[in-house]
């Protein structure tokens, strides 16, 4: 009975039934009533008059939590309907909503009791002004300013009211409101700013009342980032608030206002304002904070509002520093106080807190750019020597030029400074991705689990900084690594923390020294750490030491491609390492092996000075004692490398010896098992033995990845033996799951089974990708693959059919392209219908096979596009289905596979003799799905595809491609003039059926707008985020995916910058085969 009381809206609701109703649903009563108090409140809610009952509610509850329920109706109707209500239901509702803020925050009790209720208010208030000021309430801001003078605590509340619409328009616009939208309400804001100035200096020069002055500092620290320049600097603000710094209680308020006026960028006009402010600031800092404190120190015993002022000194001087360290430089008695700012900078450096380190960190990366950059483009041989990783004399002739001159002034001002600096990347260089062994919370030396992305971003960033000091000076760089690492050896400054971040640090800034110096430098530095591991003692510091070597080697393989000696010594040590059994040594010895035998293995393969035979051979003589401690995944990370060396000898007698020496114990082992097998097939069904196949296999996968089209002979060896195991193992999974019922398929020894058939594919897939393209490799290989794999995946129970099945065939139609055409009718037979079933009974079961499906299906389209024209109509229609339900998952990858493939196959079409057959078949559908994809917030990732899908279909019409009717001619009543005219029409009426929230007007604006930009992408792809926008669909969103295409170019401008700097892009990292003969 009550929930139809409170369900009939025709008469005011029964207010202390509803406060009933919402204390039932907070209550701790049963689940029962919680949840029947859910539905009541969902379906008020969702009830379009439920609105107009808010005042009512507001004025006769007292409950918090109704007030709260009746505003949150209130706030969905100002965002979606409020254009579409009366003038006068406006009207009333926004002066209700101002009486009551004007009501409650008049009087100092009411205001402090109801402070949560009037925020929330405030918010409702900013919103209504979203959509009404300026042009339907013009005088809000003279309204506010007025009623703010009238008492202190409704000047409080005006500050918050004004914060929040600062914030609204400035800082959260962005893919809220339209690009006019905000347009409008910032040059509102500039006209009447001068009242609120006004009103905030009046404030702070007459106020006493602590909150007061606080909520208006924190206005103005919104405000100033926008403000017209001449209210700051022509106005006592700048005086006021630098009077303001030293009082405890607004020191961290004043700071951040100053922090904001310091970021300010714009030209020279108010320069000696600058000069004056930094002046008479660094005068108080320094009685607040002397410069002799231990930062880091204080910074750890201090109370929370003393660390927010270290973190606030930090913002300040790197802010200032950015925009108006020039001014600075420029006259002698400001160069002092710059370089003691730049002191304060370096200790607080040392602050044990991520945050604080991450700004300082950004600052000193940007300095030490700028110290650097104009190095390169100076116009004379030292630029392009610098490029080189030369060193460039400190004075050069030729550079005494203006700029020249300038330029070394400037680096000679900054030498201290730097050195500082340098010291303290040293000492606080985040840990590489390469280094797995780490120290554990309980003082442990452990193999690394997880990888942290945050330390991997930040040591990019100090390795990048530090190359930049390496290059402003290298002397001094390599002889504070050389000094602290002489503390190492000498114990004074021995811990493995130390010892770390150096060692990181050397192997950060491999690249940037020129060749002869690097050699100098390295062979001190690997000489000390393999000193220092023969007398250090204990496992744990062993460990260390050792993750340092490999650390620090794999980083320079210049280094070591020069010095065979160092390079077999080090080899040498990482094979010692590998029967070390402590946590992570062996894998990190097994990744620097690979690391470096990608970037030296020439040298492996030559016979060297003083050798009998090239170190490959020898290496695989000891083979078995080398990787006797290993584990499975090391033995194949160890193959893989050997493999990379065999794989650079040129002789091809040598090099199938080697391989065969290489392959001997698995191939052994194969042969053993397989013998076994033909005397009694049940012996492969053993456990152990389907374990032993698998390594086998992996084992033989790893060094297929490294050989390419050089491991023929070795797959021949195995091939069909291989395939025979893998149609047994097969038909015993089927066997398994239709005995066993549906959870045999999760059983371990099912999962063994599998696993094995998987590996079978990846070794196939692998070894046919990486080989090169010969016609008759395919021939050979492919033919006995259809029945064993294509079958029997269509043999199989769906449980029981492994997608690498699908990802082999993609590999295959990739590499074969248009000679795979005949085969494709087979392909789809075994494959098509069967995995359809499979994926779209709903958008969950079996995700590997979806994207791999989609992607073989991406294959077919683009390199046998004329055997998808050979389907029956059925089977097309599935095809496209099939397109249309990917890219309607939210899982990313299926999504954009499928809008990719949905493109190939509309251009495919397009230049076909099917294309009005199939345009008249398709085109609305797919308008209809990308409009629904385009506009339902689950699909932003996809927007860039949407709209290229978009543009083709709109360009189609534009073309004169099509030249039969698109509408269906039996349906309608009257011919349209032209496919053109039909889609309008049609967008327009399915636009408008789907926004009911917009006028008729809009949505014709919009799709005119489409057909008008059709043939440029950029003023297409603006309109659509704008309608998107405009939608109020994707309002209140995170909306960064509309915008992902231009981070993209954004992100790979930077990466040719990075390739302009020696050492920036590691040399370990470069793709190239670097000068390795």
């Amino acid at each position: 009975m009550a929930a139809e009381k409170l369900r009939d809206l025709s008469q005011p609701i029964d207010v202390p039934l509803l406060d009933a109703t919402v204390a039932a649903f907070y209550g701790t009563g049963s689940k029962q009533e919680r949840s029947a108090a859910d539905l009541i409140l969902r379906d008020l809610q969702n009830n379009p008059d439920m609105w107009l009952q808010v005042m009512h509610i507001l004025q006769n509850t007292q409950n918090l939590n109704t007030k709260f329920f009746a505003l949150q109706v209130l706030e969905g109707v100002i965002k979606y309907r409020w254009n579409a209500l009366p003038a006068e239901q406006r009207d009333g509702m926004k002066n209700f909503i101002s009486d009551i803020i004007v009501q409650l925050s008049s009087n100092e009790s009411s205001f402090r009791m109801e402070r949560l209720y009037v925020n929330k208010l405030n918010i409702i208030l900013v919103q209504i002004l979203k959509h009404e000021w300026p042009a339907r309430w013009r005088s809000f801001i003279p309204d506010l300013v007025s009623a703010a003078k009238t008492s202190e605590t409704i000047c409080e509340n005006c500050m918050a009211i004004l914060k929040l619409l600062s914030e609204e328009v400035f800082d959260f616009s962005r893919g809220e409101m339209t690009q006019q939208k905000i347009k409008e309400l910032k040059q509102s804001m500039n006209s009447e700013f001068q009242l609120i100035h006004e009103l905030c200096l009046y404030v702070l020069s007459a106020s006493q009342r602590t909150e007061l002055i606080r909520a208006t500092l924190s206005t103005l620290h919104a405000f100033l980032s926008w403000i017209p320049l001449g209210y700051i600097f022509e106005s006592p603000l700048l005086e006021t608030l630098l009077k303001f710094f030293p009082v405890p209680a607004y020191r961290n308020l004043t700071l951040q206002c100053l922090t904001e006026v310091a970021s300010l960028q714009f030209g020279n006009y108010y320069d000696v304002q600058y000069v004056k402010m930094y002046g008479v600031f660094m005068g108080q800092l320094q009685s607040i904070l002397p410069p002799t404190t231990n930062i880091p120190e204080a910074y750890a015993h201090g109370s929370s509002e003393e660390q927010a002022f270290i973190q606030n000194l930090a913002l300040f001087f790197t802010s200032f520093f950015k925009v108006h360290i020039r001014i600075l430089e420029s006259t002698q008695e400001n160069i002092s106080t710059l370089l003691l700012g730049l002191e304060y900078l370096i200790n607080i450096s040392y602050v044990d807190d991520t945050e604080v380190f991450k700004v300082c960190l950004d600052y000193w990366n940007s300095l030490v750019s700028e110290l650097f950059e104009p190095h390169r483009s100076l116009d004379n041989p030292a630029a392009s020597a610098s490029l080189m990783g030369l060193q460039v004399p400190s004075m050069l002739p030729g550079m005494v030029d203006g700029h020249g001159s300038q330029l070394l002034q400037r680096r000679q001002l900054y030498a201290g400074p730097m050195s500082k600096l340098r010291m303290l990347m040293i000492c606080r260089m985040a840990k590489p991705e390469e280094v797995l062994i780490v120290e554990d919370e309980n003082g442990n030396i452990v193999r690394e689990t997880l990888k942290d992305n945050d330390v991997l971003v930040q040591y990019k960033i100090m390795r990048e900084t530090l190359i930049y000091l390496a290059h402003l000076d290298h002397e001094d760089t390599e002889k504070q690594m050389l000094r602290k690492l002489s503390k190492q050896l000498s114990g004074e400054d021995w811990a493995w923390n130390n010892l770390n971040t150096l060692c990181w640090a050397i192997g950060s800034i491999s690249g940037s020294m020129i060749e002869e110096q690097e050699n100098r430098f390295l062979v001190m530095v690997i000489r000390d750490l393999l000193n220092l591991c023969e007398i250090t003692k204990g496992k744990d510091n062993k460990a260390v030491i050792a993750s340092n070597i490999m650390y620090v080697v794999g980083q320079y393989p210049r280094f070591l491609r020069a010095h065979w000696k160092f390079l077999k010594t080090v080899v040498n040590k990482l094979f010692e390492f590998m029967h070390e059994t402590h946590p992570g040594v062996q894998d990190m010895a097994c990744d620097t092996f690979l690391k470096i035998v990608q970037k030296c293995k020439r040298k492996f393969v030559i016979t060297q000075v003083g050798e009998n035979e090239p170190f490959v051979s020898e290496l695989l003589s000891g083979l078995p004692i080398t990787i006797a401690d290993l584990e499975p995944h090391q033995i194949h990370s160890f193959y893989e490398s050997v493999a990379h060396m065999i794989q650079a000898e040129s002789d091809v007698q040598k090099r199938d010896e080697y391989i065969q020496r290489l392959m001997e114990l698995p191939n052994k082992k194969w042969m053993e098992i397989i013998g076994q097998a033909h005397q009694n097939v049940d012996f492969l069904k053993d456990q152990d033995v389907i374990r032993t196949v698998l390594n086998i296999l992996q084992t033989n996968t790893s060094v297929a990845a490294s050989l390419g089209t050089f491991f023929l002979p070795q797959i021949t060896l195995i091939f069909l033996d291989m395939l025979n195991v893998y149609r047994m193992y097969s038909e015993l999974i089927s066997k398994s799951i239709s005995e066993g019922g549906p959870y045999a398929s999760k059983s371990s020894y099912v999962k063994l089974l599998r696993s094995v058939k998987r590996e079978t594919l990846k070794l196939i897939e692998t070894f046919l990708d990486k080989a090169e393209d010969q016609p008759q490799i395919g021939k050979q290989f492919v033919p006995p693959m259809m029945d064993p794999v294509l079958g029997d995946y269509a043999r199989n129970v769906p449980d029981a059919r492994e997608s690498e099945v699908l990802s082999l065939f993609a590999t295959i139609v990739n590499k074969y392209k248009a000679a795979m055409i005949e085969d494709v009718p087979r392909i789809f037979e075994a494959v098509f219908q069967c995995t359809l079933e499979m994926i779209t009974k709903n958008f969950e079961d079996y995700p590997e096979h979806r994207l791999k499906f989609f992607s073989l299906l991406r294959a077919i389209a683009t390199h046998c596009f004329p055997a998808l024209m050979c389907l029956s109509s059925q089977q097309l229609k599935l095809v496209m289905d099939s397109i249309m339900w990917a890219f309607r998952h939210t899982e990313r990858n299926i999504a954009e596979t499928g809008l990719n493939l949905l493109l190939e196959m509309l251009k495919k079409f397009q230049g076909s003799e099917f294309c009005n057959q199939f345009y008249q078949t398709y085109f609305v559908a797919t308008e209809n799905e990308i409009f629904a994809v385009l506009t339902d917030t689950f699909h932003k990732p996809g927007f860039k595809l949407h709209v290229l899908v978009l543009q083709h279909l709109f360009c189609l019409l534009e073309t004169g491609v099509l030249t039969e009717p698109l509408w269906d001619v039996a349906a309608t009543p009257y011919p349209y003039s032209s496919n053109a005219v039909f889609v309008r029409e049609y967008t327009i009426k399915l636009l408008s059926a789907s926004f009911p929230n917009m006028t008729t007007a809009e949505v014709t604006q919009f799709v005119n707008g489409l057909f008008e930009s059709t043939n440029d992408l950029s003023t297409f792809k603006t309109h659509i985020r704008d309608f998107l926008i405009q939608s109020k669909e994707f309002s209140a969103q995170d909306n960064k995916d509309l915008y992902a295409e231009e981070a993209a170019a954004q992100r790979e401008r930077e990466r040719q910058r990075m390739l302009s700097i020696p050492g920036l892009i590691a040399p370990s990292e470069l793709q190239d085969e670097m000068v390795d003969s």
